[in-house]
């Protein structure tokens, strides 16, 4: 990450018992039609300003008003991807599943770059991070950054773009594989003229639609798992590395949601596999944002605050840098940018689905005994993301490892409260397509985590919420999860039951035999693993 002159605005600003031991083992369509175009110049002459005054750059707060110490925009903005590909689906065509498919592996809106061939090869070494200017499309002075480093002689570069800490206009070039009334040209570099690097100066060719490409994407968060979530140095990541026994396969929510846009199977998974042949365009974009959004957006929030943990381990506490990075992309990731700074946007990322389901499940509120307002979870998790703000900036990262677990656990409440809703949709009211997939895309995204504590209770919600599930049981559901919370380091009261607003109460579950069945086994193996993992960790 970099500091750019664009980003400084002078105005701007392990779970218990069980779970603590596993994490101890164990990172849109939007329309610009009255754009705004702010040019460079004028970003510029607020941060030399900010410089000139001595005022430290400060950034829009994020989600329920966590105050970021980094500009991590341009994170927060992925949700844009997310929103398009909702809306693409959404049509329920073909050709809106192809845009939507565009979106989810080409990105648009976040950490947009071009690919220019210079005339001639660079005059000697470049570092990853020179900067670089040229002309706009429409004639102003654009900026960025070496996107890597470059040895003497090369031709082919990337450019990464300048960005700005304002949501709405962060970047001035977004092409990757938005739709075309998506896009936004006005600062991308024009298709030909000159560039200075580093102080020196190129002529260049490149095409602007084809050219223009982004780093980061939807698909990106899954496919970079492996070699960010379990090989690195401290890996692997107790969540990930759940998911990658359970599933088989490092890359599950990829597999997933491609299978969901191409109306294919997932047939290599260990467990738990789908046909979205038997689905039309109806269940299948359900899958895939969901799977999107709640699988692959998810487990790379979780993996940014492992990262920060591991910066803060390492030493690494600069601000624009590291541990405090790190930490403030994950929050930035878990809200999105459409939250707006207090929470009232209409998001799509994870806090969005938290504030949907305590609605149904009257968790809503600072009791959590609500049925509108900001979902509880969301509300503890705000205060965990400042406490681990604040366990960075004192260096205390054990007790930051810690404010993790509790934050991965109640994480995970709102895809069982999308589970047992659905198996309450589809085994109770007899609803169709949308609903099944619905609970299977949400059971696919916690079944793991229920299964490193009972195999036999995900067992049974795999039974019964998978893609052509031949029947589902909303008790059998509810009972299996029910006994695994002790386990997972969350209660009965952090998840609620599913409320029926007419009746003001819990929709009946009967009380089945297997449920208690599963509350001895889940204790035992809950009992079994906290020794097991505590003796691993001595």
């Amino acid at each position: 990450f970099q500091l750019f002159s664009v980003q400084m605005h002078a105005s701007s600003s392990r779970m218990q018992p069980f779970s603590y031991q596993l994490h101890k083992n164990l990172n849109v369509q939007r329309h610009y039609n009255n754009f705004h175009y702010r040019t460079m110049t004028h970003f510029k002459t607020l941060a030399l300003a900010a410089l000139l005054k001595g005022v430290s750059a400060s950034y829009d707060k994020i989600g329920l008003g966590y105050e970021p110490k980094t500009n991590v925009v341009d994170r927060a903005t992925v949700d844009l991807d997310q929103k398009s590909l909702g809306s693409h689906v959404g049509l329920q065509t073909t050709d809106g599943f192809a845009d939507a498919n565009r979106v989810y592996r080409d990105g648009g809106n976040s950490k947009s770059y071009a690919v220019i061939e210079l005339k001639s090869g660079l005059s000697n070494d470049v570092a990853q991070g020179a900067p670089v200017s040229g002309t706009a499309i429409k004639g102003d002075t654009v900026t960025g950054v070496m996107f890597h480093a470059y040895n003497e002689g090369d031709t082919s570069i990337r450019i990464q773009y300048d960005i700005s800490d304002d949501a709405t206009a962060h970047v001035m070039c977004k092409i990757g594989g938005l739709p075309k009334a998506e896009q936004v040209e006005a600062g991308c570099f024009k298709g030909d003229g000159d560039v200075i690097i580093d102080n020196e100066s190129y002529g260049y060719d490149y095409n602007p639609q084809t050219d223009n490409r982004n780093g980061r994407t939807l698909r990106g968060f899954s496919t970079a798992a492996k070699t960010k979530m379990y090989d690195c140095e401290s890996c692997p990541y107790p969540e990930h590395n759940a998911f990658y026994e359970y599933y088989g396969v490092h890359d599950y929510g990829d597999q997933w949601v491609t299978a969901a846009l191409d109306g294919t199977a997932v047939a290599g998974f260990s467990n738990f596999n789908a046909n979205f042949n038997a689905y039309g365009f109806e269940g299948r974009a359900e899958a895939a944002k969901k799977g999107s959004a709640y699988v692959n957006v998810h487990m790379y929030v979780i993996r940014e605050f492992r990262d920060a943990i591991d910066d803060c381990k390492a030493g690494k506490f600069k601000d624009n840098d590291d541990a405090v990075l790190a930490w403030d992309e994950g929050v930035a990731f878990y809200a999105g940018s459409l939250e707006g700074t207090d929470g009232s946007g209409s998001g799509v990322m994870p806090m969005a689905l938290a504030d949907k389901r305590c609605q149904n499940f009257k968790t809503c509120g600072a009791l959590g005994n609500e049925v509108s307002g900001v979902a509880k979870v969301n509300i503890d998790l705000f205060k965990l993301f400042q406490s681990g703000t604040a366990e960075i900036s004192q260096k205390k990262c054990s007790d930051l490892e810690k404010t993790v677990a509790t934050i991965s656990s109640k994480m995970y409440i709102p895809l069982i409260q999308g589970t047992m809703r659905y198996a309450h949709s589809v085994g109770t009211l007899g609803e169709g397509e949308k609903a099944k997939s619905e609970g299977a895309t949400f059971a696919f995204a916690v079944l793991p985590m229920i299964a490193n504590c009972d195999t036999n209770a995900a067992k049974t919600i795999a039974a019964n919420m998978g893609v052509g599930a031949s029947s589902t049981s909303y008790a059998d559901v509810v009972n299996a999860f029910e006994s695994t919370y002790s386990c997972l380091g969350i209660s009965q009261s952090d998840v609620g039951r599913l409320w029926s607003v007419v009746d003001n109460a819990p929709y009946a579950v009967r009380d089945a035999g297997p449920a208690s069945t599963f509350s001895m086994i889940g204790a035992a193996v809950g009992a079994v693993a906290s020794t097991v993992f505590a003796f691993a960790m001595m």
